[in-house]
C-alpha cells in the first residue's frame, strides 16, 4: 500500500519496494536515463535463471509472460537454438512446465552492425578532450536500435566528434546516459573511456545535478514534493513502466512548482535516480501527467504537440580531469515557450 504524507506543503509519496527477481534489465532502446543504462551489459552472453511457479503451462508462453523483453516467437527461436534448458535438459516449445522447474535462458549478444557517421545538426554546448555536452532536440533517437539504425544522435556524434568512448559498444559510442526520443535537452557525451568510467561512477553516486522542466496537467497544490515510488515493467504493456513493488527498482523524483496556470502547472524536477521514463511515470502516478505525453498522458492534446513538454534544462558535474564543478543551462525549446506564452495570456 502507498503512504502519502503532506506536511508543511511538502508532498512525499512512499511505496514498499522489493528486490529484482532477475538481473536482466533488457530493452536497451527503451532506456530513458542514467542508472538503467549504466547497469546494462551487452558485450557477452546474458544468463537468466527462472524457477517455475506454474504447472502445466507451455514453456514458450510462460517465459514470454515473465520476461517482458522476450516475445513468444523469440523464445521459440532460443529454444530451437538450444539456448533454453529446463533442469539442465533441452526441451521443445510445447514443453509443459512443472512447479519448481529450473529454466535457464542464454541470451546471445546482439548482432554487430556497421553504424555510419552522418552529417546531422547537433547543438554542441561544450566540448574538450574528455567530454562534450549536447542539447538534444525533441524527436531524435539517441542511439541505433531496431528500427533506428540511422538518423540517431550517435550517427551525428560520430561525424562531428573526433573521439568517443567505446565502453558501451559499437551501438552506443560515447553515450553515458540517454534521453527519451521526445524529451529534449542537455546530455553528457564521453570522448574517452577514462572519462566515461568517471562519469558513470558519478551517476552511480548520484553526484550529477540533473534539473528538468515540465508542464503537467492539473493544478499541483503543494509547492514542492518528493516522489519515492519504485518503478518496474507494466504487466499490461511491456513497453511501459509503472509504479510497482514487483521486479522494481528504487526511483526518487523531487519537484518544485514554478508557476500555476489553472489547469496546468510548470514544475522543476530533480532526479535522484535515473529510471526509464521516471519523470513521466511519477507525474502520472500523482495525477499530473506531462502535457503532450501520448504514452502516459492524454491520447490527444489541445496544443498539437509532437511529444511531451519535458526538457533537460540544467546539467552540473565535476569535470573528470579538471576536478572542478561545471554547470550548463539550456533555454526551453520554442514549442515549449509558445505553450507557456499562450497559457500566460489566457490565464
Amino acid at each position: 500500500m502507498d503512504e502519502i504524507k503532506n506536511e508543511n506543503n511538502n508532498l512525499e509519496i512512499n511505496n514498499l519496494t522489493s528486490k529484482n527477481d532477475l538481473n536482466y534489465d533488457g530493452d536497451l532502446e527503451d532506456l530513458e536515463d542514467l542508472d538503467d543504462l549504466y547497469e546494462s551489459d551487452e558485450a557477452e552472453n546474458s544468463e537468466i535463471i527462472l524457477i517455475s511457479q506454474s504447472d502445466n503451462e507451455r514453456i514458450d508462453s510462460y517465459i514470454s509472460k515473465n520476461i517482458v523483453d522476450l516475445s513468444r516467437n523469440s523464445v521459440q527461436k532460443l529454444i530451437e537454438d538450444k539456448n533454453i534448458t529446463v533442469n539442465g535438459k533441452n526441451i521443445k516449445s510445447n514443453y509443459k512446465t512443472k512447479f519448481q522447474d529450473e529454466i535457464k535462458i542464454i541470451l546471445p549478444p546482439p548482432e554487430i552492425l556497421n553504424i555510419e557517421p552522418e552529417n546531422i545538426n547537433i547543438p554542441i554546448v561544450y566540448e574538450d578532450d574528455d567530454l562534450a555536452v549536447i542539447n538534444k532536440p525533441q524527436g531524435m533517437v539517441v542511439h541505433p536500435a531496431p528500427g533506428h539504425y540511422s538518423g540517431t544522435l550517435v550517427n551525428g556524434l560520430m561525424y562531428h566528434l573526433k573521439n568517443l568512448s567505446a565502453i558501451n559498444g559499437i551501438m552506443r559510442p560515447g553515450i553515458v546516459h540517454r534521453l527519451d526520443k521526445n524529451t529534449s535537452g542537455l546530455m553528457i557525451v564521453a570522448k574517452n573511456d577514462k572519462s566515461h568510467n568517471y562519469l558513470a561512477a558519478c551517476l552511480k553516486e548520484h553526484s550529477i545535478n540533473r534539473i528538468y522542466y515540465a508542464l503537467v496537467e492539473g493544478n499541483i497544490k503543494e509547492d514542492n514534493g518528493v516522489i519515492n515510488a519504485p518503478l518496474g515493467r507494466s504487466d499490461k504493456d511491456r513497453k511501459k513502466r509503472t509504479v510497482t513493488s514487483k521486479n522494481s527498482k528504487e526511483a526518487i523524483t523531487n519537484f518544485w512548482v514554478i508557476e500555476r496556470f489553472g489547469q496546468y502547472t510548470l514544475v522543476k524536477l530533480k532526479l535522484e535516480t535515473g529510471r526509464t521514463h521516471q519523470i513521466r511515470v511519477h507525474m502520472k502516478y500523482i495525477g499530473h501527467p506531462v502535457v503532450g505525453d501520448d504514452v502516459y498522458g492524454r491520447a490527444k492534446n489541445i496544443f498539437n504537440l509532437n511529444g511531451q513538454l519535458l526538457h533537460s534544462k540544467t546539467l552540473g558535474f565535476f569535470h573528470p580531469t579538471k576536478k572542478e564543478y561545471i554547470e550548463f543551462d539550456s533555454e526551453l525549446p520554442d514549442y515549449f515557450t509558445k505553450v507557456l506564452n499562450k497559457l500566460t495570456r489566457s490565464y
